[in-house]
């Protein structure tokens, strides 16, 4: 359920790309249900239907619209029959947004305003927009129909403002819940050398709200699990490949160095096998299935990383956590990711997002002590959307990308305002939140953001104010 209290921040995620903010939307589902009427599958269209408006108001009367950021509440007012009516625009925002209709009938409030105009609701109904540039696009649009005529097409209202990606896979009204990752880096592993049972999974896992994914895992998680070692220690991987599963599976751990053609060989289902390695260089490491089409098997969730620290260990800090950013190119509801999707030439994902689940840390946002220092292991697992990892409000005092190293408290006194990372490209961030608020880590690539590449740092209560 998400809090109203976090309106404001994420619709300006991506009202940002539009006008000069950036917000960003609900999450949805990753695959449609196998609906049929008569012979006929439903397909995006013919998602499940808004809940019943309030009985229309009379006649004459005054119609009540909220503006957040960025869209309306309710979008779609049904009134008993055609004739005028006072529209009464309410701003619960923090950004200016206006009420405009065809006839050019427009009121404008700014954040934590009202206005009001008076507007003809002929027989056939009518549309109105925000027409501030962008926000239109990204979301606020809605209708006002007749009682008894057939509703205008506007988008049901919700809590954040930004619009997805446009999809023909339907999201699903009963689908499980996502489960949130839990974004902590786990502790260092004790000793030099590490015995690590793997058991590859495949089960169907919610992706974002609404859309349920049959994916294929490491340790039944996506991203699978972190591991932690520091330079000079042995790994020995236990792969499984249950005999429940249906395919052959193997693993590619890129922080080893070893034959293609001898530890990273698939197994069938009922097999396993060692994976043994030496961790020779620190850093933020991708791990994936390689087996082919590996595209598919990494598209599907067969992702992780590996941490690892230089011998001596790394400085300590307040706080630490591990962001994965990939991508979700949709399979029907309960199928696996789309390949097709998946091998476009211009990849054009569903879903972007932190941690295996769109837009998790926007409803369970990432607790941290005001002033306190945080370091984020940060790993792009693409397959093929590079990152511009950055967190609002903060500069990266720290950053360690692919061995070249950023250090605090440098000659100059240089910063980052975001770290780029390619497919497959690891770094390590570190910064302090400056005041209790709201920090939210985003993929500079705004077009991405929409589509669930938001979560939220929370210093504090939240609250800047108090």
């Amino acid at each position: 359920m998400r809090t109203r209290f976090l309106l404001p921040v994420t619709a300006l995620v991506f009202a940002a790309l539009l006008a000069g903010c950036g917000t960003a939307k609900a999450p949805t589902w990753t695959y449609a249900p196998s609906v049929e009427d008569g012979d006929q599958v439903a397909s995006a269209t013919d998602a499940p239907a808004p809940a019943a408006p309030a009985a229309p108001p009379a006649a004459g009367s005054t119609l009540e619209v909220a503006a957040f950021d960025l869209g309306f509440e309710p979008a779609q007012l049904t009134v008993p029959a055609p004739g005028r009516y006072e529209v009464k625009l309410t701003n619960t925002g923090s950004i200016p947004h206006d009420i405009t209709f065809p006839g050019g009938e427009m009121a404008h409030a700014n954040g934590g305003e009202m206005g009001s105009v008076d507007v003809d609701v002929p027989a056939e109904g009518l549309t109105f927009i925000c027409s501030i540039p962008g926000h239109e696009q990204a979301g606020m649009k809605g209708s006002v129909t007749v009682e008894g005529a057939t509703p205008s097409e506007a988008p049901a209202a919700d809590d954040h403002g930004g619009p997805m990606a446009e999809t023909e896979v339907a999201a699903d009204p009963n689908a499980p819940a996502p489960v949130t990752y839990d974004p902590v880096a786990p502790k260092r592993l004790d000793g030099d050398v590490h015995d690590i049972d793997l058991v590859i999974t495949e089960q169907e896992m919610t992706v974002a709200e609404g859309y349920v994914q049959s994916v294929w895992t490491f340790g039944g998680t996506v991203p699978g699990p972190v591991i932690r070692v520091k330079v000079g220690d042995t790994i020995r991987v236990h792969l499984k490949n249950p005999p429940e599963n249906q395919l052959p599976h193997s693993i590619d751990f890129h922080s080893s160095q070893v034959a293609w053609n001898d530890e990273m060989t698939s197994i069938d289902p009922g097999a396993e096998k060692v994976y043994e390695w030496t961790a020779d260089y620190a850093g933020v490491w991708m791990y994936h299935c390689g087996t082919s089409p590996a595209l598919h098997h990494i598209a599907n969730g067969m992702y992780g990383m590996v941490i690892v620290e230089p011998e001596e260990g790394l400085p300590p800090v307040d706080n630490e956590f591990a962001i994965v950013q990939s991508e979700w190119y949709l399979g029907q509801q309960g199928q696996p990711a789309d390949l097709t999707k998946a091998m476009a030439a211009a990849p054009a994902p569903d879903f972007v997002l932190f941690n295996g689940v769109a837009n998790q840390y926007v409803d369970a946002p990432i607790q941290v002590g005001t002033g306190e220092s945080v370091r984020v292991f940060v790993l792009n697992a693409g397959p093929s959307i590079d990152s511009s990892y950055h967190v609002v409000g903060t500069i990266f005092d720290t950053v360690i990308k692919e061995g070249v190293w950023l250090k605090k408290g440098n000659e100059g006194n240089w910063g980052s305002q975001a770290v780029d990372i390619a497919p497959a490209q690891g770094a390590i961030v570190e910064f302090t939140t400056a005041e209790d608020g709201l920090y939210p880590m985003v993929t500079h690539a705004f077009n991405f953001v929409g589509r669930g590449a938001l979560g939220l740092f929370q210093a504090g209560d939240g609250d800047p104010l108090n």
